[in-house]
């Protein structure tokens, strides 16, 4: 079990005696899927995403043209224990998430998919993410239509055939059953707390290969239209 307050010192001895290595990764440009895009019925579109600890997959999307909210949160099990110390303990069936707002006429399913793959998650590491371990910290794309299912899952294996990644994707494809919303200290702590040695360390770097990977992507924080 770990939890992420108590080890922040930690962590960041941790980070430099491995030489940085998971923070300063430069992220990986990818190309678009090749399926056909999923369509929206009208209006916005939701997305869930799970990728390791939810504040980095947070910022991300939220420094992302065409999204309009992103949440944090815990999907994959009952409502009863999403909370973060159940959360925590590993055994409860949930990931920590992020329910994602976008306007598909700006941004696509496709490209949050991209963006997700290239900076969000090493998509080859099982049940952890950087410092964090447990299968709360899996990564899963929790769809919210059969259109976005064909289409997350055509995408993995066409990365997984051009073998863009040096191992297998274990990034689950599901649909969604119910998205919990975390607690209010968990909105928007990257932004709240840029000067934490965990945003620094393990998060920072990702808005940073976001915005050098795609540019015309990017929005900074008085641009984005984040809300709950």
């Amino acid at each position: 079990m770990i939890r992420r307050f108590p080890l922040v010192a930690a962590l960041a001895i941790a980070a430099a005696s491995a030489g940085f290595a998971y923070a300063h990764t430069e992220g990986l440009a990818l190309p678009d899927p090749v399926a056909a895009p999923a369509t929206a019925a009208g209006g916005d579109e939701v997305a869930v995403f799970a990728g390791g600890c939810f504040w980095g997959i947070e910022a991300i999307f939220e420094h992302t043209k065409g999204v309009k909210s992103a949440t944090t949160g815990y999907s994959g099990g009952e409502a009863k224990t999403a909370h973060y110390d159940d959360v925590s303990d590993g055994d409860t069936g949930h990931a920590e998430s992020v329910r994602v707002v976008f306007d598909p006429k700006q941004v696509s399913y496709g490209t949050l998919l991209k963006v997700f793959f290239s900076v969000g998650l090493d998509p080859t590491e099982k049940d952890r993410q950087g410092p964090d371990s447990g299968t709360q910290y899996r990564s899963v794309l929790f769809t919210t239509s059969p259109e976005q299912q064909r289409e997350a899952s055509a995408y993995i294996a066409q990365l997984d055939k051009a073998h863009v990644f040096d191992a297998p994707i274990v990034t689950e494809v599901q649909p969604l059953k119910a998205f919990y919303p975390a607690e209010s200290y968990h909105q928007d702590y990257a932004k709240l707390h840029p000067d934490s040695m965990y945003i620094v360390i393990n998060d920072a770097p990702k808005v940073t290969n976001l915005k050098k990977l795609y540019p015309a992507l990017y929005r900074d924080w008085t641009q984005s239209t984040a809300s709950r």
